[in-house]
C-alpha cells in the first residue's frame, strides 16, 4: 500500500520536471528572438534531459542558462539546418495537399518522416557523445537505418506527443516540447547503450 503514494509522488515530480524543462525551452528560445534562440535552447534542454535521465536533478534554470551561453553558436549550427528543412518540407506538403497532388504530397511527407527520424537521434547523440555538430548527422542517419525498430518507436512516440498536443492545445504550451525532449533522450540513451554493447561485447573489451 505504501508503494502507491511513493509512485504518485515520483510521477508528480517527473511531471513537474517536464513542465519546467518545457518552460525553460520556451523562455530561452524567445530570449534569442526564436531563430537565434532555438538552437542553443534545444541543446540546453537535451543536455539537462540527459542528466535527468541518468538520475540527476540539476538546478534547471542556472544550468540551462550556462549551457545556452556555451552552445549558442554550435547549437544553432546543429539545430537550424534541420529546422529550416522541416519548415520547407512542411510548407511544400501543405501546398501540394491544397493542389490535390498525391505523389509530391506523399514525397514531402516521407521526407518529413525521414528528417524527424534523423533529428530524433541527432540531438541526444550530440549531448551524449563528444562530437562536432556536423559529425553527428551521418552517424544519426546510419542509426536510422541500422535500428529500424528503435526508429519506428521514436516516430511513434513523437506522433503520440504531437497528437496529444493537437487534441489538448494547452498541452502544447505546458508540456509538449519538454515531454518529447525528455522521452526522446531517455529512449535514445538506451538505444546508444544497446548499440555500444553490440559493437563492443564485454569479451572484446
Amino acid at each position: 500500500m505504501a508503494a502507491w503514494p511513493v509512485r504518485l509522488y515520483s510521477a508528480c515530480d517527473e511531471l513537474l520536471w517536464v513542465v519546467r524543462l518545457n518552460l525553460a525551452w520556451i523562455a530561452f528560445t524567445l530570449a534569442g528572438g526564436v531563430v537565434l534562440g532555438l538552437g542553443p535552447a534545444t541543446v540546453a534542454a537535451y543536455t539537462l534531459a540527459r542528466r535527468h535521465a541518468r538520475g540527476e536533478w540539476p538546478p534547471l534554470w542556472r544550468e540551462f542558462a550556462a549551457v545556452y551561453r556555451r552552445e549558442f553558436a554550435r547549437g544553432s549550427l546543429l539545430v537550424l539546418p534541420p529546422a529550416a528543412a522541416a519548415a520547407v518540407l512542411y510548407g511544400n506538403h501543405l501546398y501540394f495537399s491544397a493542389l490535390g497532388q498525391a505523389a509530391p504530397r506523399l514525397a514531402t511527407l516521407a521526407g518529413l518522416l525521414a528528417l524527424a527520424a534523423v533529428t530524433a537521434y541527432l540531438l541526444p547523440m550530440y549531448v551524449h557523445y563528444d562530437l562536432e555538430p556536423l559529425a553527428c548527422l551521418p552517424r544519426a542517419s546510419r542509426l536510422v537505418l541500422a535500428r529500424p525498430a528503435s526508429t519506428v518507436l521514436l516516430l511513434f512516440t513523437l506522433a503520440a506527443v504531437v497528437s496529444a498536443a493537437a487534441a489538448f492545445p494547452f498541452l502544447a504550451l505546458a508540456l509538449a516540447a519538454g515531454a518529447w525532449i525528455q522521452l526522446d533522450t531517455w529512449l535514445c540513451l538506451r538505444f546508444f547503450d544497446e548499440n555500444e554493447a553490440y559493437l563492443h561485447p564485454k569479451g572484446e573489451r
